[in-house]
């Protein structure tokens, strides 16, 4: 602890975000850095805690008070290792983690949580422009070989852990690039994809193949699969989503969130997308169902795609800004949370639910939802009934995001014969283990939808089990 009263003296400083008519004319990046001298004196607030909460919640138990420290003291060499001994891609977590740490930081009882995030990011920035980071190739080689369904975060995990302990690893991605989310479904204004580019092209100078376009149990039958690897892992995801089957639903105009993000990264990425399946909320109202961050990347995208005006809808009712006595310090709290794409220009309403949709000549042309009110019983659980209030929004583009039930089973999951659990993920009948030998799981084909953070713990402890499996 270099400075034990900088918490003190110091306040959080946050770097910000460009100014709202600059970036909504672009997907560049909208968080800004602070220069080295400030993210130094940021990272000297860490008060080195007896107990580190922020390490406590740190899914993949980042070392919070050692890393701040070195950079604190300018060791950004240093500070970006000891981050990098748990944290395989801090460069992604920097740009899209909600910060679990930060909730759970002592100095957040008093609002002024170090900040770890954007100190995660600006460290590897750091470490990538002074050249710290380079391939390092395994110095030999097991001979057992490994493939991995899917190239999100969970599977690149699982890749870049196996492959340091020498066995030969080939990653299949369905889609025509690697990153799974990471590339697809999150905006570039968040996450730039050269920043992927950077760390795959790492990986791939350490001896990780990479095989794009294929689908594996299509092109790849499960039956080869098993024939030619020692072990496989699955790390496809969750990607069937929560669909809203009301009246109506057939109408054009309405689409998954993901099919618009998915189309607008490509577009951002130089694709050339058929006039006739483009989806474009330019001059539309458009109304996004359901409130998480996801619905929030549909608010900014529209927004740049020059929509009329944009509505995001939530079924739960409004969480409280501030603190919320229900999920006290140091859990993650259940609190209001704007993003950099409401503070552009959305309307955001709670208590609602769909009753049907309306249109005219085969298109959507508005939304008829229903005010609903929430009561807890006294055993905590949650019911919800309408009120009997109702209205019609009306909306030329519809985006569901309301969230993902479990994996596609057909294909590569119904091939293998791997068994389900309760709400159809893959399950795990032992850790990372699916009921298949040799067959293992990590990240949201067996936990469900969650965080990008959570994805790579999942990662890494199948890392693990399969280096014990692998090596006998």
């Amino acid at each position: 602890m270099g400075n034990p009263r900088a918490f003190l003296t110091i306040n959080r400083k946050e770097a910000g975000y460009r100014p709202v008519l600059e970036r909504i004319a672009d997907f560049g990046e909208v968080e800004q850095t602070l220069n080295s001298e400030d993210r130094m004196l940021q990272a000297s607030r860490c008060m080195d805690c007896g107990v580190p909460f922020c390490h406590w919640a740190c899914p993949i138990a980042n070392r919070m008070p050692e890393w701040q420290d070195a950079l604190y003291k300018g060791k950004w060499q240093e500070a970006y290792e000891i981050l990098h001994t748990t944290n395989n891609f801090p460069e992604f977590t920097g740009r899209v983690c909600p910060a679990l740490c930060e909730k759970s930081c002592v100095l957040a009882l008093e609002g002024q949580a170090l900040t770890i995030r954007e100190g995660e990011a600006s460290v590897t920035e750091h470490a990538f422009l002074e050249g710290y980071i380079k391939p390092h190739p395994p110095r030999k080689r097991t001979g057992k070989k490994v493939a991995i369904a899917g190239s999100g975060p969970a599977g690149l995990t699982v890749a870049d852990l196996l492959n340091r302990q020498g066995h030969t690893v080939t990653v299949y991605e369905k889609d025509e690039v690697i990153g799974g989310l990471l590339r697809l479904g999150i905006p570039d204004f968040k996450l730039n994809k050269e920043i992927i580019e950077r760390r795959l092209n790492v990986l791939k100078a350490e001896g990780i193949t990479f095989q794009t376009g294929v689908e594996v149990g299509k092109k790849l039958t499960a039956e080869q699969l098993l024939s030619d690897y020692d072990a496989i892992c699955l790390a496809t995801g969750a990607g069937h989503p929560r669909d809203l089957p009301v009246e109506g639903r057939d109408l054009k105009g309405i689409h998954f969130a993901l099919e618009l993000l998915r189309q607008q990264n490509k577009m951002v990425a130089g694709a050339d997308i058929p006039e006739a399946e483009k989806i474009s909320a330019r001059g539309k109202h458009v109304l996004v169902i359901g409130g998480g961050d996801t619905g929030s990347d549909c608010v900014g995208t529209s927004v740049r795609q020059k929509a009329a005006s944009v509505t995001q809808i939530e079924i739960l009712p409004q969480p409280p800004a501030g603190n919320n006595p229900d999920t006290p310090w140091p859990s993650y709290p259940n609190v209001l949370k704007t993003s950099s794409s409401h503070l552009e220009g959305c309307t955001r309403r709670w208590n609602l639910t769909t009753k049907r949709f309306i249109g005219e000549n085969g298109r959507v042309t508005g939304v008829e939802i229903a005010e609903v009110e929430w009561t807890k019983s006294p055993d905590g659980r949650m019911s919800m009934k309408e009120t009997g209030k109702s209205e019609i929004i009306p909306a030329e583009l519809v985006l569901l995001s309301m969230g993902f039930v479990h994996p596609v089973h057909e294909g590569l999951l119904d091939e293998l014969k791997v068994s389900y659990d309760a709400r159809g993920n893959v399950a795990a009948v032992a850790p990372n283990q699916s009921s298949v030998s040799k067959v293992f799981v990590a990240g949201d084909v067996t936990s469900g939808a969650s965080l990008v953070v959570r994805a790579m713990d999942s990662g890494q402890r199948a890392a693990k089990v399969m280096g014990e499996f692998l090596v006998g």
